[in-house]
């Protein structure tokens, strides 16, 4: 029998998760995003739960090309552009749409020969501080890019620093409608965090939402809102088995480093799970995990293979009992990537990306649940 740990992707739950994004943005459409290996799910796993989308952003080139070989025909935006000159040859070849960010991006283009023009979209850095035209220089990149013959059609860009938080998103929306008042062309502006929280609002709204995490099912703004609390699903269940039972008397340790210490008899579990398969190395002792559907706390440290638990809560628990370290639990329970990751000091974003690829992966289909 090959080990027990596996991941599940809920093909439903990609569904659902869009339709919550395009019910936060009426008459938007949606990018749905899947760079980072679609935040760790796989791009060819997640493309029949998102394939409903307008269009996929993503970052490189050959996520692109894989995309058309799932014979995807519709929009493909490059988030970050092209990194050399290049790239831009695939973009003809590919038809892809890219953000133009930097000077040297409009280089490259005045020097690029295409029979089709390009679709870009030009980014406004509104204090994000990362990629972007400052608003000072926004509008001499636009005069450039729309005198180039290699160029059809300019959209417009920004992406918010603060929008899963209390700062918020007025600051730096007010920076780019207001340079781009004048300006004809399609706008993009809300991330997840946006889409949830602000999209309500037709300027904040434009004419494309990014969402990203959201689709995936973890919430954005956690711990001030859940995912349940914004109406998504999980779309990845890491679940696995107990692979050992052992007795603890009062005093005896667990682990590497001997960091839980048991202060009374214990019947304790131990998972084919651990740093190696994608789990964090530091989630503490008191990091919830479950135990046929039950709520038990992760003890000792995470080994690269292996983690303990706490069984008192689960008297029934033995060698094959079901374990989810988050996700679709058994008898309808829930173990929410984000209160996970928390407890590791950390966000959900981050976990499904440090899904190790020595992880079975089955893809469900709806009626599998």
């Amino acid at each position: 029998m090959p080990r027990p740990l596996q991941a599940l992707i809920h093909l439903d739950a990609l569904h659902h998760n869009l339709q919550r994004a395009r019910e936060c943005a009426p008459d938007a459409r949606v990018w749905a995003v899947v760079k980072a290996h679609a935040y760790g799910h796989g791009l060819q796993r997640v493309y029949e739960g998102l394939r409903g989308a307008d269009g996929f952003a993503l970052l490189d080139i050959a996520e692109a090309q894989r995309l058309r070989e799932l014979d995807w025909r519709g929009p493909i935006l490059l988030i970050e552009g092209v990194f050399d000159a290049r790239d831009l040859e695939w973009c003809s070849r590919l038809g892809l749409w890219h953000v133009v960010h930097c000077d040297e991006q409009i280089n490259w283009l005045a020097q690029h020969k295409t029979e089709w023009p390009h679709r870009v979209f030009l980014k406004m850095n509104t204090g994000m501080n990362r990629l972007g035209f400052t608003p000072q220089a926004f509008r001499n990149a636009w005069l450039r890019l729309s005198a180039l013959p290699q160029v059809d059609e300019v959209s417009f860009i920004t992406h918010f620093s603060d929008a899963d938080s209390p700062k918020g998103i007025a600051a730096q929306a007010e920076v780019f409608l207001t340079h781009t008042a004048d300006l004809s062309g399609e706008r993009s502006l809300c991330n997840s965090a946006a889409t949830l929280r602000h999209a309500h609002d037709p300027a904040i709204r434009g004419d494309w939402i990014r969402p990203g995490v959201m689709l995936y099912g973890a919430s954005p703004d956690y711990p001030e809102h859940d995912a349940t609390h914004w109406g998504l699903q999980p779309a990845m269940t890491l679940h696995s088995k107990l692979i050992g039972l052992q007795y603890l008397k009062a005093g005896d340790t667990v682990g590497y480093g001997s960091t839980f210490t048991a202060d009374r008899e214990m019947r304790i579990g131990v998972v084919a799970c651990g740093y190696a398969d994608g789990y964090p190395r530091h989630a503490p002792t008191g990091t919830p995990v479950l135990v046929d559907g039950v709520r038990v706390p992760l003890i000792g440290r995470v080994s690269m293979d292996m983690l303990a638990v706490d069984l008192s809560q689960v008297p029934q628990a033995q060698m094959g009992t079901e374990v989810t370290l988050w996700g679709r639990g058994p008898h309808g329970s829930l173990l929410s990537i984000d209160e996970v990751a928390q407890h590791c000091g950390t966000i959900g974003y981050e976990l499904m990306c440090a899904l190790s690829p020595r992880v079975p992966v089955e893809v469900l289909q709806p009626h599998q649940g």
